[in-house]
């Protein structure tokens, strides 16, 4: 009796083994993930701080820090650029963030036009079989909605005004998401009981402007929030074929800006619930395989060129911005 006990023992412990080697074999993740961050046109505000460098464009510092946090490293992507340009730095990337902001989605060789190109690319990549996730905050969240929609004119968007922090009128089947299927329960508390969602918007995207362009079958709602007047605007989305993802607030504000003014939450609960969302979308991009030629090829690349500036002091709702491609003194100044 003794011997068929050890003799089970033993079979159960070598299966268990072989089960738990299969399982972890099977989960192969990019643990080096590169992430391009798109830059947008240089503010006007920004611009009569630095008017002698005339730069074109810039990155609020806090996307990076918000991307580094969650185990991932950041390369700028310009704007102004050919299709081929964002179509060879696309295979060398693991996903692409389009950062909120103020610039305008009418202006041309821009923010707009640059994410129409990757949008469409990084179409065709999921197309082929090659995972490949973006994901938009607040201006780059209406941004995916309006390419969607066809870019036309009228903006497939409403004007919308929140500077309000709050919390998430979450759907009733929103853990049916893959951003929210895994979402401990503690953070999903969080983030619908209390005021730690940052917004800062003058549109929004609302049921109707999904409605309008049959978007409702390739766009899963998880979230709503209310803006300053009552007006209920969608909060998060997803595609339901493609990794693409936006939130119509900012969670990386909680961990890096801080102006008083603006009275962000910076509680451990509001940075615990909103660092889900960056750690979420990084992992997403962990399914994606994309390399740069070599290490010297990803540090020609790498955001770590280009140095953080101060623009807080300054009055910039920014702690630090990254600004990019100066053409000299505007002479219109």
């Amino acid at each position: 009796m003794v011997q068929v006990i050890l003799l089970l023992t033993v079979v159960i412990y070598f299966l268990g083994c072989k089960g738990a080697a299969t399982s972890k074999d099977a989960i192969v993740t990019n643990d080096r993930s590169i992430i391009g961050v798109l830059s947008q046109e240089q503010s006007f505000y920004l611009h009569t701080k630095y008017p002698e460098e005339n730069y074109t464009s810039y990155i609020a510092a806090s996307y990076v820090k918000d991307v580094e946090a969650s185990g991932a490293r950041v390369v700028p992507i310009l704007i102004g650029k050919s299709r081929e340009y964002y179509k060879n730095l696309l295979k060398k990337l693991n996903g692409v963030l389009f950062p909120g902001g103020a610039t305008y989605f009418k202006q041309s060789n821009g923010y707009a036009d640059a994410g129409q190109y990757i949008y469409e690319i990084a179409m065709e990549m999921n197309d082929a079989g090659d995972y490949f996730p973006i994901f938009g905050t607040c201006l780059g969240f209406e941004l995916l909605i309006i390419l969607a929609s066809g870019r036309g004119t009228p903006e497939n968007r409403i004007r919308c005004y929140s500077y309000s922090n709050m919390p998430l009128d979450f759907t009733p089947d929103f853990r049916n998401s893959k951003m929210f299927v895994e979402a401990p329960h503690d953070v999903v508390d969080i983030l619908a009981t209390e005021d730690v969602t940052v917004n800062a918007h003058q549109f929004c995207i609302v049921d109707e402007n999904l409605v309008a362009f049959n978007l409702t079958k390739d766009w899963l709602v998880t979230s709503y929030s209310n803006d300053d007047y009552g007006v209920q605007f969608i909060a998060s989305i997803e595609h339901s074929r493609y990794p693409f993802y936006g939130v119509q607030f900012h969670p990386e504000k909680n961990s890096f800006e801080w102006k008083l003014s603006k009275n962000y939450p910076h509680s451990f609960k509001a940075i615990k619930a909103n660092r889900y969302f960056m750690d979420f979308f990084v992992n997403e991009c962990r399914k994606n395989f994309h390399t740069f030629a070599n290490a010297a090829e990803e540090n020609t690349y790498a955001i770590y060129n280009y140095e953080a500036k101060f623009t807080g002091v300054l009055g910039s709702q920014h702690h630090e911005c990254y600004f990019f491609e100066p053409r000299g003194v505007n002479k219109l100044i």
